[in-house]
């Protein structure tokens, strides 16, 4: 099925195209007025030089004088092969197609609303029968029906036409279109954004680049180099501020002649609140218990890291190089980074 953008912004245009397969624009004097085009042809020609089909309005009161824009229309520049001629359907429309088709030029017979009126577009050799699928469903009617009824007609009768559907409003029309086996659609830039996008996608690239970054990035890429330190004589609530200040939900306690004493965290701060109330507030950091704390080597990878959280239901682990401390894994950091 050929994707057509329906647009004449001149941004999304050139965004659009940078997909490299669309098969061309489809414009209406319409989409111009709401940009404020004020030459008309200058944005033609423009257009024709950016995208690979052009498919513009070709308006006149008779078949002649719809014949005679098209020419004029042709003699800017454009190129024949690469132009289609949009024209609106009616008696006058019909022997237009039929007249610029006999001149090998390409047309699209559109603002269709009746299987009658893509039968004469068909029967005069339109190139396309584009039926407005959004703009019948607001009238009411059954706007799926009638393409149904002209990709049949098209199929059954051997017509060589394409049917277009337009008049897209949302990305279930472009189902829809696909469903019913039309030849062409062409969709605002907005919808056509939207066809690729889906939540659960989105959850499993997620996971996907998270779980990548864990078997591939080292803790020392992601380890904040600050590392809040204190010695074991300072007081708790010095210790509670240095946390504070740096961010951080631990800090690691040392001696005076840097030997790692442990790492004392906010998780040991509320339990001994509980524990002993707040005089645990009047002590200093050598009036506690340390354990050995969980510590990775900063060459390890991520994955490594997240096993140690799980396997020591720990929030933290201290980062070491060879052994000397140099930092603090913050699990909620870990998970930040690796979901980058």
């Amino acid at each position: 099925m050929e994707l057509y953008l329906d647009s004449a912004d001149i941004v999304e245009i050139e965004e659009a195209f940078k997909l490299g397969f669309l098969t061309g624009l489809t414009t209406t004097p319409t989409f111009m007025h709401r940009g404020g085009v004020k030459d008309v042809d200058s944005l033609i020609v423009k257009l024709s030089k950016i995208v690979p089909v052009l498919q513009i309005e070709a308006l006149g009161d008779t078949a002649e004088e719809v014949l005679a824009e098209a020419k004029r229309q042709l003699d800017l520049g454009l190129d024949p092969k690469k132009t289609v001629f949009k024209i609106p359907v009616s008696l006058e429309g019909v022997r237009a197609c039929n007249m610029l088709r006999r001149e090998g030029l390409l047309v699209n017979v559109h603002l269709v609303y009746t299987l009658q009126q893509a039968y004469m577009a068909m029967q005069a050799g339109a190139s396309y029968v584009c039926p407005l699928v959004g703009r019948l469903q607001d009238q009411g009617h059954d706007a799926l029906s009638l393409v149904e009824q002209c990709v049949f007609a098209v199929d059954h009768y051997g017509y060589d036409t394409k049917v277009m559907f337009s008049s897209v409003r949302t990305a279930e029309h472009v189902r829809n279109a696909l469903n019913l086996g039309v030849h062409t659609i062409t969709a605002p830039w907005k919808i056509m954004k939207a066809l690729t996008e889906n939540n659960f996608t989105t959850v499993g690239t997620e996971q996907f680049v998270e779980h990548t970054r864990l078997m591939t990035v080292k803790v020392k890429n992601v380890v904040d180099t600050v590392n809040p330190t204190v010695t074991d004589d300072t007081p708790l609530v010095d210790a509670i501020v240095k946390m504070t200040e740096f961010g951080f939900g631990a800090v690691t306690v040392v001696k005076k002649d840097g030997t790692l004493v442990g790492v004392f965290t906010d998780g040991d701060l509320r339990r001994k609140i509980q524990q002993e109330g707040r005089d645990v507030l009047k002590k200093n950091l050598k009036d506690f218990e340390y354990g050995k704390p969980v510590s990775i080597e900063g060459d390890a990878l991520l994955n490594d890291a997240n096993a140690l959280f799980k396997k020591f239901n720990v929030d933290t682990l201290l980062v070491t190089d060879n052994g000397k401390p140099v930092g603090m894994l913050d699990i909620q950091d870990m998970r930040a980074n690796a979901s980058k």
